[in-house]
């Protein structure tokens, strides 16, 4: 079992930058391919950007802007967020597949956080 918590949201202007931080429960967090999705107002679930076996991908509107890292030691991951602009308004979600494929839909991840908000106002 993993548990994730996401913190960092907030509420910030366009142009400006945020880091989102997921902390993961776990002896075997090394092990999971990690990704970030999130769900704007009325909107579904959408890929943001995912790091597993050995390489990261992301979604084309954040590519650039966007960068996820991940600390093993710490059992963390983050997405560094820059050039916010009013639609990457968004609960944010962190999730973990067990086996480490990073794919891009979120039926492949066993586990998943509670989500922070993210505002950007123009």
């Amino acid at each position: 079992q993993v548990q994730l918590v996401e913190s960092g949201g907030k509420l910030v202007q366009a142009g400006g930058s945020l880091r989102l931080s997921c902390a993961a429960s776990g002896r075997t967090f090394s092990t999971y391919a990690m990704a970030w999705f999130r769900q704007a107002p009325g909107k579904g679930y959408e890929f943001v950007a995912a790091i597993g076996g050995g390489s990261t991908s992301y979604v084309d509107s954040v590519k650039g802007r966007f960068t996820i890292s991940r600390d093993n030691a710490k059992n963390t991951v983050s997405l560094q967020m820059n050039s916010l602009n009013p639609e990457d308004t968004a609960v944010y979600y962190c999730a973990a597949d067990s086996r480490n494929l990073g794919l891009r839909y979120g039926n492949a991840y066993d586990y998943w956080g509670q989500g922070t908000q993210v505002t950007v106002s123009s």
